[in-house]
């Protein structure tokens, strides 16, 4: 072993450190060295100052290579709008910020953007875990783009309650249209958001139709009623089923084939392919006795092989017969206007929220008002009612 003396080797302008344990000569071969730090925090800002710096056994630096310029909302706009698919990944991580330092600028960038947005047809796309959601939107994906399409792929994963984070898998799972130079997917958690939409999707939305893309899929957790909240943001509405999953009336008691405007049986392939045609009767008959989803629309049950491709074309075929009804008629850009309405009104709503929660006499006082409720001392009812007349500055006692 050595005694530590001349220890130190210079590799590509730094020197390294070898540890007092290491072979001779530095051991060819060996996998551990210690490498000297860099003088400031992870983001590249100048540390906090503790006292002169010893820089004895670091040789020249260069400055790093890798640091990303920061852009402004106009260059950012503008290069979204080129297409830089490295600025998009960017814009969207700005909009899907919470950090209040990120607000204005995220709300300037899209104000910059909107102009160029509503050409794309915007699909969501649900149904139960393990219904082969992703699958489908690979295989629906890839047929787009080898017709010339562009595709966005918003595909939200399920937070943890616990520890609030998310596995953002679906790019994974999609590896052949992940490599496609005509599909951007972004991934991206719910957040515990209703129906497992990303607060900010709607957003997120817009720069993707900014960029370019002319298709824009979204694919939700698929958790049951909830999802009537993808619908607010979408055109059209597929709800991807299974094949002896339960009765078809149990399909109905869910209520989400209200909202479908096409029903699929997914997996009609191999031994399955007769019971996917048995349950797409079954359900086709059930549709009738549900009011159609969009006015002058009538819901259809289909059957799609993701892994054949069989029945991707005649999906896409229905999506653009119905932009097209829906146009002629005005339905569809009646329904975009109240979506926009829509928005407005969620996006005060969460606003209200966030000031209730943050207002000091609130904050200061809910823990006491909760404990009350949970040992059953006060009714709920009696305190929402006193947490509002603090939230208001009012005092006196409750109207009715």
């Amino acid at each position: 072993m050595s005694s530590g003396k001349d220890r130190d080797k210079v590799h590509c302008g730094l020197i390294e450190k070898l540890p007092e344990w290491a072979p001779e000569g530095g051991g060819k071969g060996f996998a551990c060295r210690v490498q000297d730090g860099v003088a400031a925090r992870h983001d590249g800002a100048a540390a906090p100052s503790a006292g002169p710096l010893n820089t004895s056994s670091v040789k020249h630096r260069p400055p790093s290579r890798f640091r990303r310029p920061v852009l402004s909302a106009q260059e950012m706009a503008k290069q979204v709008l080129e297409g830089n698919r490295m600025v998009l990944a960017r814009a969207i991580t700005l909009v899907e910020s919470n950090a209040p330092r990120h607000a204005d600028k995220a709300q300037d960038l899209i104000r910059r953007l909107l102009p160029h947005t509503g050409q794309a047809i915007r699909i969501g796309i649900t149904g139960v875990p393990g219904v082969g959601k992703s699958t489908f939107i690979e295989a629906l994906g890839c047929y787009l783009t080898g017709k010339g399409h562009r595709v966005a792929v918003l595909a939200v994963d399920p937070s943890s309650s616990i520890s609030g984070g998310s596995i953002l898998g679906d790019k994974t799972r999609m590896e052949k249209l992940s490599q496609d130079a005509n599909c951007f997917i972004r991934p991206s958690p719910s957040g515990g958001s209703l129906g497992g939409v990303a607060r900010k999707t709607r957003e997120t939305m817009l720069v993707c139709e900014a960029a370019g893309f002319d298709v824009i899929l979204i694919e939700t957790v698929g958790v049951g009623q909830s999802e009537v909240t993808v619908r607010s943001m979408v055109d059209f509405f597929l709800l991807l089923m299974l094949s002896g999953a339960g009765d078809e009336l149990q399909g109905i008691k869910k209520g989400i084939m209200e909202i479908a405007n096409a029903l699929v049986i997914n997996k009609a392939d191999g031994d399955n392919k007769l019971p996917a045609e048995r349950a797409r009767t079954e359900y086709e008959r059930a549709l009738h006795y549900l009011q159609p989803a969009t006015r002058g629309w009538t819901t259809h049950a289909y059957t799609c092989s993701s892994l054949t491709g069989d029945g991707i074309n005649k999906i896409w075929e229905t999506i653009k017969t119905f932009e097209h009804i829906t146009r002629e008629s005005g339905v569809f850009q009646s329904f975009r206007k109240k979506q926009t309405v829509k928005w407005v009104h969620d996006m005060i709503n969460e606003h209200l929220t966030s000031l209730f929660f943050k207002h000091p006499e609130v904050t200061a006082q809910l823990p006491d008002i909760e404990t009350a409720v949970s040992e059953g001392s006060m009714p709920a009812v009696t305190a929402v009612r006193k947490l509002l007349q603090i939230f208001h500055g009012d005092k006196g006692p409750s109207g009715n």
